[in-house]
């Protein structure tokens, strides 16, 4: 026994430091979700103001909850939990961009398909090259640290990333369909380009490069896109035809909710396994599920998936932007900077104006090329479109310090001086940009672009859509979707036809190829039998088809 003792209390020290730990992570945790209600209440109560929005209102209390915490522990600490890569890409991320592609307008989104791929791609690469080059040429002069051309090229894919996060909060969809739909989508392809092109950059020898070494780099990122992109509608189609042919709705709502959710996340995993872009998956995996998969299930699946959907992006979007406000003041890289605060502030100017430029250099110029190749001056971007376009993707995110964390630290620390500047920097422009820019974004649409008069958001609203399935939720809508098909399109007859109106003309083709073989396969509307997900639905589904019978004699 006594030869014991020792051993026992070693057994007990570590009992007690693992209590001590529990204890902190349910403080931590406790604290946190108080925050996150704090943030909601907040922006409920500021929602009307137009200046504020959740992103800055998050921000703003995580600043003064640092500021507390500082107080509280003597300037040792600001935060109550340790930045996570995987915390961001793995959980927070995935609910954010599925639900912007599940709740998107498809039929905008698809019809200025090729001018958000223009800016999301094109444009992505040439503030890429850009603020790189810059940042190259400048940094070097300042001597801020020991970085090389892995860096270098890093510091370009960070400040490339805009914010859709906080884009969605600043544009209206139904106000400005447009302009949402070329920022949103544009901010999106934004994201997974940029972390495409993060993680190509680290997977490649940058020391030689080459035209080889180039051509494989291309190749990489082409194939990336590619093939992220049909994983996420697989997803999506196989998602639908389980739904449709297993009628899980019949037996259990729970279970074809269960199965949406999981199958989405689902193909975000299978992406990360495979190292390709999980963004795009997960976002296109969205926009099929909301054509097909989300027709297939009973109504108040529907009601229940539109509304899960939309509060598990809503709480990450508020956590994201909250713990950003708390590591703004993280005293640990800020010590590293203090002998030299004034060139961490110039570092950070640096950066935001090569932000600047790099986004005017291919908004401008590619919103000329998109408009020679529109036909009526309705669907050309006005000069006040573009300004507002340049604008509203000034501001950068948690995408941007996500990649930042991953290329300057290990586990959220950092002992290098230039190391500790570039994560400051980032920090401090992903603050001002998004305090500033988003502040700012909303007087200018009012500004540019005064909504007509005769305004209303309900008659805008899509009719197939989850997102506006609430407002017009006894309405068919099938009339306006046809409508869209035959409006004022020529039927194309030849190549030239094509070659001048190729998103009507494609969307004329994809609708004929749609209703005549992917619809009866998985399904959609009008190609699914009603489901009643409760004996009210029944009755009420009932009682629409007694008034329409009546209405027909």
């Amino acid at each position: 026994m006594i030869t014991m003792a020792p051993e026992l209390s070693l057994v007990f020290k570590s009992l007690d430091m693992l209590g001590a730990s529990d204890h902190a992570t349910v403080v931590s945790i406790t604290m946190f979700v108080t925050l996150l209600c704090a943030c909601i209440v907040i922006g409920h109560l500021l929602e009307e103001n137009r200046w504020m929005n959740e992103s800055i209102t998050a921000i703003a209390i995580g600043l003064c909850t640092g500021v507390v915490i500082l107080l509280t522990t003597g300037g040792k600490s600001s935060h109550i939990l340790v930045f996570s890569e995987d915390l961001f890409f793995i959980y927070l991320l995935p609910p954010i961009i599925f639900n912007a592609g599940f709740q998107v307008k498809k039929k905008q989104f698809f019809r200025n398909f090729m001018t958000i791929m223009l800016f999301g791609a094109i444009g992505t690469l040439i503030s890429f090259a850009i603020i790189s080059l810059g940042a190259t040429q400048i940094f070097k002069k300042m001597d801020i640290g020991p970085l090389e051309l892995g860096d270098y090229l890093a510091i370009g894919t960070i400040f490339s990333a805009t914010d859709s996060v906080c884009t969605l909060q600043v544009l209206n969809q139904d106000e400005t369909p447009l302009l949402y739909s070329l920022v949103f989508g544009e901010g999106v392809v934004n994201d997974a380009t940029s972390v495409v092109l993060f993680n190509a950059i680290q997977d490649f020898d940058l020391t030689h490069i080459n035209s080889k070494i180039a051509l494989q780099f291309f190749g990489n990122f082409s194939y990336l896109f590619i093939i992220s992109t049909l994983l996420g509608a697989f997803a999506g189609l196989l998602s639908a035809y389980i739904i449709k042919k297993l009628y899980f709705g019949r037996h259990s709502t729970d279970r074809e909710v269960a199965l949406m959710i999981l199958m989405a996340y689902l193909s975000y995993m299978l992406a990360e396994l495979f190292h390709l872009s999980a963004i795009l998956t997960v976002f296109f995996c969205g926009i099929v599920m909301s054509h097909y998969t989300w027709h297939n299930v009973t109504e108040s699946s529907r009601v229940t998936t539109k509304h899960a959907f939309a509060t598990l992006s809503f709480m990450a979007e508020i956590f994201i932007f909250l713990y950003v406000g708390m590591d703004a003041l993280d005293i640990e890289k800020w010590r590293f900077v203090r002998s030299s605060p004034g060139k961490s502030i110039g570092v950070s100017a640096i950066l935001q104006g090569l932000v600047l430029i790099g986004r005017a250099a291919f908004v401008f110029p590619l919103s000329f090329l998109s408009n020679l190749t529109k036909k009526t001056q309705n669907e050309k971007i006005t000069f006040n479109q573009q300004v507002t376009i340049w604008w509203a993707g000034l501001m950068r995110g948690a995408v941007s310090v996500a990649l930042a964390y991953n290329q300057f630290t290990r586990a959220g620390h950092t002992q290098l001086r230039g190391n500790a500047i570039m994560i400051t920097s980032t920090i401090t422009v992903v603050l001002f940009s998004t305090v500033v820019f988003g502040l700012m974004t909303k007087p200018l649409v009012r500004l540019l672009l005064p909504p007509p008069k005769p305004f209303s958001s309900m008659l805008s609203s899509e009719p197939n859509s989850p997102k506006s399935f609430i407002v017009p939720l006894l309405e068919n809508g099938q009339e306006a979707e046809i409508d869209f098909g035959a409006r004022n399109i020529l039927r194309p007859s030849s190549i030239r036809m094509l070659l001048s109106t190729p998103t009507h003309t494609v969307h004329r083709y994809w609708r004929k190829f749609d209703n005549a073989f992917m619809r009866p396969v998985f399904g959609g509307r009008g190609f699914v039998p009603f489901v009643p997900g409760s004996p009210i639905e029944q009755s009420l589904h009932q009682k629409e088809e007694e008034t329409e019978t009546e209405t027909q004699t």
